[in-house]
């Protein structure tokens, strides 16, 4: 147990786990639940290069927790669910599954960030009975490419290949032996502190979108498939039945915002909302994004 608070005559509670995978990987995650019986559940998924952590201040404040059980995980190759072998959309949506049986619950509502809004999207198309809903925090779509991400795309061929060459390098031992941990929180906390509370909005994207400040925290070769996974044509939105509320960031980043919608058009049941953001609306617009799902959430019919 790590943390809990008294809520009425309810004790939720925040509890770690970890489940060991066929090829002995160890998937960590962190379940937030009453101590009554088992409730409506949704998992957290995080973006590229990211952890858990990521939603810490999210599960603290929010008050989904107390009509929903919440579990926020380290995706395969992130955090302690660390892992050198081959990623991709497959292998998390296996991984979800895997948890979803593992805890007993037949349905989940999936909220990701960025390479989590993909993952999520993946799992909704190939898993459509055991997806109760999506919340997609800036999704990126081939068709709204901008930027990095853009020049990402027309560089697949050569990505692939310095892929290849990183991950048999590996299995010659040839790789760094620590990669230190990162907590996502304490940066957001001093992000805005230091740089959105002082006007500096350009400083702070400067140093979210660093590759380079990633690497520190994050294997090349996991970083590099990452990003080929985020930009992977994803399966046609009209496979996706569930209720779908998208996030938006206003600002152009890594994806052009009106495009995007364009795209998410081919959603049967879509809502979306706009944050005044740049492509990181958990770090800088914390509240409203909490506002926006808790509502959605609340009225999200059985």
């Amino acid at each position: 147990m790590d943390s809990c608070s008294l809520n009425a005559t309810i004790l939720i509670m925040e509890v770690s786990r970890s489940l060991k995978t066929e090829n002995g990987t160890a998937l960590h995650y962190r379940l937030t639940r009453g101590d009554t019986t088992r409730q409506k559940l949704i998992i957290l998924l995080h973006g590229v290069a990211s952890n858990l952590t990521r939603w810490s201040e999210f599960v603290e404040y929010t008050t989904l927790k107390n009509s929903w059980d919440i579990l926020r995980l380290d995706m395969r190759g992130h955090g302690d669910s660390l892992s050198r072998g081959p990623l991709g959309m497959g292998v998390w949506c296996q991984d979800l599954m895997r948890i979803l049986d593992a805890e007993g619950y037949a349905q989940a509502v999936l909220i990701g960030h960025s390479l989590g809004a993909q993952v999520a999207m993946q799992f909704a198309a190939r898993y459509p009975g055991r997806t109760r809903g999506l919340v997609l925090i800036d999704p990126i779509f081939p068709e709204a490419l901008h930027g990095d991400m853009r020049t990402a795309s027309r560089l697949k061929p050569l990505i692939w290949t310095i892929i290849f060459f990183l991950r048999l390098l590996g299995k010659l031992g040839l790789h760094r032996r620590h990669i230190p941990k990162r907590d996502l929180r304490k940066l957001d906390e001093e992000t805005r502190e230091k740089l959105l509370d002082a006007g500096k909005q350009e400083e702070m994207i400067k140093r979210y979108s660093s590759v380079w400040e990633d690497l520190k925290f994050f294997p090349v070769a996991n970083y590099l498939q990452e990003t080929m996974e985020v930009i992977r044509p994803l399966p046609p939105l009209t496979q996706i039945q569930a209720p779908v509320l998208v996030l938006l960031s206003a600002g152009v980043t890594y994806a052009d915002p009106a495009a995007a919608r364009k795209t998410l058009a081919a959603l049967a049941n879509l809502e979306i909302v706009t944050i005044h953001a740049y492509h990181w609306p958990l770090t800088e617009k914390p509240l409203e994004v909490r506002v926006a799902i808790e509502k959605w959430c609340t009225r999200l019919t059985p």
